[in-house]
């Protein structure tokens, strides 16, 4: 290589990584003033419509990647006065904003999940509401089947088909506690005559607790930021909760308390309110209270504070004075109040986000005013609450929110009953989120075939017509593998363990012993970890991407990680399997990783990869063939 390209390589790798569009603070604003009054809210001018991203795309205006082809672009520089947009009498748009259009269109028109053009007709309500169930039709007595059951009908749908004996038991054993059953589990469940068997089932699994908190710990440790490492921890501006948190799992710590105890803090449970210190110039609308507020909003009430942190928010209702007001709770100096970055000259005062639920007095200390705060965000008739946390497990479990996106909970619900149903039945319980797992789980909606969308449907489109397909998580995906080729770390991660050296229970003798092992969720994020999706945590993530990226289908079709794993796991099975014919180590494989023996031909094919006498290798290609099976990787 010559000296001029080394140099040459070198420069264009030192070049700034090209900043990202902000949908919010660089395209909305433009669209607001030259765009929307002819083409939004009910008036589309020339049949183009900009109220939401797929509208856009339908209406053919913008190519997604290609803006140098997209009419939108064209028609904006254009400089003939019969085809130029905004039209003539208007202003024209600066080659600033055109620039910035352009390069929103280039980078495949990313958008604020749930934002639109067209204003909410729905208000979502505060207080809770009691419903009344409809009558129960053929013997489904369960109030969400007849909740559900009246959906259908009003619809015109059919109630979707229901899973056989297996798929159920995969599917509600990855979501109840992140792992597969274990072969003998499996094998006495089929077996099973008993007509309760699966409500059996499912209150076995949740009585797991340490395989439950296990799972659970991630869903967690991704929402209330806490990663055993990394940012923020280096100049003690951020703080683990890991010891805290894992024991309120452990004991089922009811959600209002758990919560109570994340907002008024004590020095166990303070790492979620603290925030990251970040060094440098901090832009003032990520300083440390205002954390807090765009935290406390997303999490608990699915409501997004992070835009109207820097200005009156763009895609919903919620102001400026709003996020200042929440941020200033936690102040310890009197809060000044920026617009844009800029300094207003006023400050902020400390109030709650429902004024009508009750006030935070500005002269109370610190600790009174989170006292105050957290009774307003628990409090009994705050449905609000209640309702973010139940449309929060039904996603998990059902792979959809009734409201989606599970953060716009301003959005209307597919069925305003079924969400204040689940809302008040959690409530009533105790705030008990095993308890309202395992109220949905025990429905015939849960225990349904996966319905299969055929495109994303945003906003009021959408149609219920049962659970839909989910995508192994990176921590359930690593967990079947290191389960099925028994390959886990022999011990947590020294990170997780300056928690609280004693902080993991012995396994319970019910617990299969497969299924005691280190969990994924207990050790350091690895590089295949992370391109599964598991964040770096530095901000608050309640969903993580359910599409496969060109780096995950690298890393487990060419990942030295998985190919190790998978390596060592046939040296594990062969040594414990020994004697076993190439058909019977095939149905060993299938029945641990898909539930399920093999097909005629899967074995045929299986026995084949496998040879006469099989090896390290060739059993380790035969993993490898079985966990890239999208029928491991999903739950159907």
């Amino acid at each position: 290589m010559t000296s001029s390209l080394v140099i040459a390589l070198v420069c264009v790798a030192a070049q700034p990584a090209p900043k990202a569009t902000d949908f919010a603070h660089d395209v909305v604003p433009i669209l607001k003033a030259k765009c929307a009054k002819c083409h939004t809210n009910g008036t589309y001018k020339g049949g183009i419509s900009f109220d939401t991203r797929e509208a856009l795309l339908k209406s053919k205006a913008a190519i997604s990647g290609k803006s140098a082809m997209s009419e939108m672009i064209l028609r904006v520089k254009s400089t003939d006065p019969e085809t130029r947009m905004p039209p003539e009498k208007a202003e024209p748009l600066s080659e600033k904003e055109i620039a910035v259009l352009a390069k929103w269109i280039d980078d495949g028109l990313p958008w604020e999940p749930g934002f639109t053009f067209r204003p909410a007709a729905y208000i979502a309500p505060l207080k809770p509401r009691k419903v009344s169930l409809p009558a129960a039709k053929a013997g489904r007595e369960h109030p969400i089947d007849r909740i559900l059951d009246a959906y259908f009908a009003a619809n015109k749908l059919t109630q979707p088909e229901p899973l056989d004996d297996a798929a159920f038991a995969r599917r509600v054993s990855f979501d109840l506690i992140g792992l597969p059953p274990a072969a003998g589990e499996l094998e006495a469940f089929l077996a099973d005559k008993d007509s309760e068997k699966r409500t059996q089932l499912i209150r076995r699994l949740l009585a797991e607790d340490r395989s439950y908190t296990d799972h659970w710990l991630a869903f967690w440790n991704d929402a209330l930021r806490n990663e055993y490492r990394g940012t923020g921890y280096i100049d003690g501006g951020r703080k683990q909760i890991t010891a805290w948190l894992y024991t309120s799992l452990l004991d089922n710590k009811p959600y209002d308390k758990f919560v109570r105890e994340l907002i008024n803090r004590t020095p166990e449970s303070e790492g979620f309110a603290k925030g990251i210190k970040w060094r440098g110039a901090v832009n003032a609308s990520q300083i440390v209270e205002l954390q807090f507020a765009q935290n406390i909003g997303q999490v608990f009430f699915g409501a997004n504070l992070k835009c109207a942190s820097c200005h009156d928010s763009f895609i919903d209702s919620w102001k400026l004075d709003d996020s200042y007001g929440l941020a200033a709770v936690i102040a310890d100096k009197p809060l000044a109040v920026h617009r844009c970055d800029k300094p207003t000259g006023k400050t902020a005062g400390p109030k709650f986000l429902f004024a009508e639920l009750g006030q935070i007095a500005a002269e109370a200390p610190k600790a009174k005013r989170l006292e105050k705060l957290a009774a307003l965000v628990t409090h009994p008739e705050n449905g609000r609450f209640t309702r973010t946390m139940a449309n929060r497990v039904w996603h998990r479990l059902m792979g959809r929110g009734i409201v989606h996106p599970v953060d716009v909970m301003g959005n209307k619900p597919f069925s305003e009953d079924l969400l204040d149903y689940l809302a008040v039945y959690f409530a009533d319980n105790n705030n008990d989120l095993k308890k309202l797992m395992e109220h949905i789980a025990t429905s015939m909606a849960y225990q349904s075939r996966a319905a299969t969308q055929v495109k994303e449907i945003i906003g009021e489109g959408y149609v219920f017509r049962g659970p839909e397909l989910k995508r192994l998580s990176a921590e359930q995906f690593i967990d079947a593998v290191w389960m099925l080729t028994a390959t886990a770390p022999k011990s947590p991660s020294t990170e997780f363990l300056k928690a609280s050296p004693k902080l993991l229970p012995e396994f319970s003798a019910s617990v299969p012993a497969e299924r005691r092992f280190v969990r994924c969720t207990l050790v350091d994020c690895d590089p295949l970890m992370r391109s599964l999706g598991r964040p770096n945590r530095e901000q608050v993530v309640t969903t993580r991407p359910d599409q496969l990226s060109t780096l995950q289908a690298l890393d487990l079709a060419n990942g030295q990680i998985l190919t190790t794993t998978l390596e060592r796991g046939a040296v594990n099975m062969l040594a414990t399997n020994a004697k076993l014919s190439p058909g019977e180590l095939a149905e060993w494989v299938f029945v641990r990783a898909l539930s399920r023996p093999p097909t005629a031909a899967e074995r045929s094919a299986a026995c084949s990869l496998l040879g006469p006498k099989p090896t390290n290798e060739s059993l380790a290609d035969l993993l490898w063939t079985i966990v890239l099976l999208p029928e491991f990787q999903l739950l159907r």
